[in-house]
């Protein structure tokens, strides 16, 4: 008997709800992007589930057309994990903040990575908190004024990635909100991977901290200032592909190639499957004005996932266990005749 394979469009994935956002947030193409990317996978929306906290990007569930879960501040890791872990079927993302994943939720979020549930993470970075109205956030730059710091946050920031890799993480991308192919391309390769996938998105917020990306984001600029990374392609960037990192030492550099005698093939060749994290590390923590920012996918590497580890030890003393059904349950207990 022949079976269909059903193409699913973005329409698919839109709920019948009006995105609710405030004009030029950069959530907007990042649901965009996820719902492109849901349709691509072939994951009936049944099949799918979205698992939010607290916070603007939480709204997120609302406007997928499958399963959502708007949970309580800070727990979206620790809902997905039960969903997943429950219906290991299921394709399950979660949507978190900066602030409900890595103040409140800071437990839970490093505990889903070391576990590596099968779960797709965006992380929405906007540095600031947008729904309680502009206090500072883990993310939020040092000596930033805020609605919580009148004198500038004394705070030194949370920085994702670090997180992510010092929790044994199998996955961790970072895309931007205006830069749509690497973001497609980033989430696409989030959600193929098995295991928790770390997507740091970064978004602007236009009310309550506007241009916070905008080094990035500045179209003109841009891809001086960026580097998308690709696993098995030299680390080039620059408008005019004349830029790339070498190893000089232990550290990285930036070099222009045809300068000093530096061609191509010294660039360094981006390994997003090394199990040793050390140089997708430095990737990941590389900052302006002296180095691009990295996009892309930077860490993807193969290990067991928590929920398939759970189904394989059930499995496994299943197949050891003498008791097989319910009335095998009930005869292997203490009994009396009355």
């Amino acid at each position: 008997m022949e079976t269909k394979t059903i193409q699913y469009t973005l329409k698919d994935f839109k709920s019948d709800q009006a995105v609710r956002w405030c004009p030029g947030c950069g959530d907007y193409a990042v649901l965009n992007t996820m719902q492109k990317v849901m349709a691509e996978l072939g994951v009936a929306p049944h099949n799918t589930a979205v698992i939010s906290g607290i916070g603007c990007s939480s709204r997120l569930p609302y406007y997928v057309s499958g399963y959502g879960f708007h949970s309580i501040h800070g727990r979206g890791a620790a809902v997905a994990t039960g969903v997943k872990v429950a219906n290991p079927a299921l394709t399950v993302w979660q949507i978190t903040g900066d602030g409900d994943c890595l103040a409140i939720g800071g437990n839970h979020f490093i505990h889903s990575v070391r576990r590596n549930i099968d779960i797709n993470v965006l992380l929405f970075n906007n540095q600031i908190y947008g729904l309680t109205k502009g206090q500072y956030s883990p993310t939020t730059k040092k000596g930033y004024v805020t609605k919580s710091s009148p004198f500038g946050t004394i705070e030194r920031p949370f920085r994702p990635a670090e997180l992510t890799f010092g929790a044994g993480g199998t996955f961790f991308g970072r895309v931007l909100d205006v830069d749509l192919k690497s973001s497609h391309m980033t989430m696409m390769a989030a959600a193929q991977h098995k295991g928790t996938s770390i997507v740091e998105t970064l978004v602007n917020c236009v009310i309550f901290n506007d241009g916070a990306h905008n080094w990035l984001s500045e179209k003109a600029t841009r891809y001086d200032r960026v580097i998308i990374l690709e696993h098995g392609k030299p680390m080039i960037f620059g408008a005019n592909n004349d830029k790339g990192l070498v190893l000089d030492g232990f550290n990285l550099k930036v070099v222009t190639i045809g300068e000093n005698g530096i061609t191509e093939n010294d660039i360094l060749v981006h390994d997003a499957k090394c199990q040793d994290s050390t140089l997708q590390l430095k990737l990941a923590l590389m900052e302006g004005p002296d180095f691009p920012v990295a996009l892309g996918v930077i860490r993807n590497v193969e290990a067991e996932s928590y929920d398939e580890a759970v189904v394989n030890q059930i499995h496994e003393i299943q197949a050891k266990s003498k008791i097989k059904t319910f009335d095998d349950l009930i005869d292997s207990c203490e009994q009396w005749e009355m």
